[in-house]
């Protein structure tokens, strides 16, 4: 059997390095390490190893996380070195026994090959990592909210005993199935306040690695190696931001001034802004220094703005396709408004649509026990004409001759969506990649509802109708068609892996390469995978795939 390292060379399975470029090889599933760590399949990879799902023999096959350490370092010293160096990161996890925090098992060295590997040995967590969860939906504030509210505690618990995460971010956090509740991982890049008098380097590939990740890790920490309790506070900031958007940080962030974009890419209200701000200070010395401090600030602002009801925003709504999500009228002051709220949720896709709610109403109460004012402010609620929720008609819906062909009535689009069992977040996500590739003078600007805005909805409506019709030419099963939205590497490499061991007879992954970009290429010319976005049409080649791998195996 052969393994490829991720320049797709082809090695034996017994190389623990590539011949072609040196990269340190994955190892195969079926391996057993130690005599008691059976590999089912690699999770993922960073700079200082990968991860495996394995069963532990030893513990009536209990699932497990088998976390490798591949320094590639040729000299005695350096690998002493790096023994020291892990057998610390191993030390500091042995201690932290957090139930938000995967459980340390063991740490073990094992030779294979003729090359020595450090492993650590931890609890497999099941779920999906926020950045998973990102791709299939947006976060609303009070989501992320809840996740900080969640989270905190367990980095106020970490730096209690002086350990630094140094590499929060949406793919570091899981959403744990049978709790729901956010679990931190990767404690790889852990850091002991008393020991950090500098950092160290590692390669995978030939890349020198720092501990944390561009855009979520702050200046000190990139640049200077140095890391303190409000480093890791930076990090989840910036995962909320990442949340609340759906995007990276370099989209963020405006490198050239220095500044977050509050109020342009980042939408918030003024109590999170506050407190977010504050955790993204460039300078540490000007952040919360403890998790204590934000949450009480968290939980101060939400306090502050439950005990107002008398103070209502209604949240301006982006009319325009995209991940931001709607804004909920919340507001107890009057039974009106709660009549609005609840005809607000939609289905993700459809409310971009939904028609903007632009309006404040302030209600002071200067003599809260005198009834002449009370009277006067029921009065003046009473009188607000809180306008009718409806989606916009498309131009022309009077004048059916008007209406170009292939823009279908919303609903009917809905309606094929659904009946195609196609993933809503998925949909919205394609058409709104297909539409502003067609339309790049538009990126960064959301559509409104406005008339002006008319003729591109029609077009983004024209987009949507349009894939739905290459989706269903596709012929796609309706189980690859349920997936779409959740394919990833790790199928193709099932796939080749099964290819590779003679699952698939003599067809090969070449073979299943060229069919697919084939019909691939009927349906949407000019796209050729290499340079597919792997979130929008990437999901519609593996679904492809899908079926053709289905197809050999019956």
């Amino acid at each position: 059997m052969q393994v490829y390292c991720s320049k797709q060379h082809e090695n034996n399975q017994n190389n623990r390095f590539c011949i072609h470029c040196g990269e340190p090889l994955p190892l195969a599933a079926g391996k057993v390490v130690e005599n008691r760590y059976h590999i089912l399949r690699q999770l993922g990879q960073g700079g200082f190893g990968r991860t495996y799902l394995a069963l532990d023999k030893n513990q009536s096959d209990e699932n497990c996380v088998l976390k490798e350490f591949a320094p590639q370092v040729e000299a005695q010293q350096d690998l002493l070195k790096a023994k020291e160096l892990f057998e610390r990161e191993a030390s500091v996890l042995k201690k932290l026994q957090h139930p938000q925090i995967p459980r340390f098992h063991a740490s073990l060295q094992a030779k294979l090959g003729n090359k020595d590997f450090f492993f650590l040995v931890q609890d497999y967590v099941e779920g999906d990592n926020y950045y998973q969860l990102l791709e299939r939906q947006s976060f609303s504030e009070e989501e992320v909210i809840k996740l900080l509210q969640q989270i905190l505690p367990v980095l106020l618990y970490i730096h209690s005993l002086d350990v630094v995460h140094r590499d929060i971010s949406p793919d570091n956090l899981i959403l744990r199935s049978s709790d729901n509740l956010p679990v931190l991982i990767d404690f790889g890049g852990v850091k002991q306040l008393p020991a950090s008098k500098g950092f160290w380097f590692t390669q995978l590939g030939g890349n020198r690695t720092l501990l944390g990740k561009k855009g979520y890790a702050p200046e000190e920490q990139l640049r200077q190696g140095k890391a303190f309790p409000s480093s890791d506070l930076y990090s989840l900031a910036v995962t909320i931001l990442v949340l609340l958007t759906g995007k990276e940080p370099q989209h963020l962030y405006d490198s050239y001034q220095g500044i977050w974009r509050w109020g342009q890419e980042i939408k918030v209200s003024s109590q999170l802004e506050v407190v977010l701000k504050r955790m993204l200070a460039y300078k540490p010395s000007d952040r919360y220094q403890t998790a204590n401090e934000v949450i009480k600030d968290l939980n101060f602002s939400i306090a502050v703005k439950a005990a107002n009801p008398h103070m209502t925003k209604l949240k301006t709504m982006i009319a325009a396709p995209g991940r931001q999500r709607a804004g909920a009228v919340v507001s107890n002051l009057h039974k009106r408004t709660q009549l609005v709220a609840g005809a607000l949720p939609l289905p993700v896709w459809l409310r971009p649509f939904a028609v903007s709610l632009i309006g404040t109403t302030a209600v002071v109460l200067v003599f809260a026990g005198t009834w002449a004012v009370v009277n006067a402010v029921v009065r003046t609620v009473s009188s607000i004409s809180v306008p009718s929720i409806s989606l916009p008609k498309l131009p022309g819906g009077a004048n059916p001759e008007n209406k170009p062909a292939n823009n279908k009535d919303i609903s009917q689009i809905v309606n094929r969506r659904q009946e195609l069992e196609i993933p809503e977040g998925f949909f919205t996500r394609t058409v709104d990649n297909l539409f502003y590739t067609q339309k790049p003078e538009l990126q960064g600007r959301a559509l409104t509802s406005s008339s002006e805005d008319a003729a591109l909805r029609k077009e983004w409506y024209g987009v949507a109708d349009n894939l739905l019709d290459k989706l269903e030419q596709a012929k796609l099963s309706n189980a690859s068609r349920q997936k779409l939205g959740n394919y990833g590497s790790q199928d193709y490499d099932v796939w080749r892996r099964k290819a590779q061991g003679k699952q698939f007879g003599d067809y090969t992954i070449s073979q299943l390469n060229r069919d697919t970009n084939q019909k691939f290429d009927r349906l949407f010319p000019g796209q050729r995978r290499g340079k597919l976005n792997q979130k929008t049409l990437g999901q519609i080649w593996y679904a492809i795939a899908a079926d053709q791998v289905s197809k050999v195996q019956q």
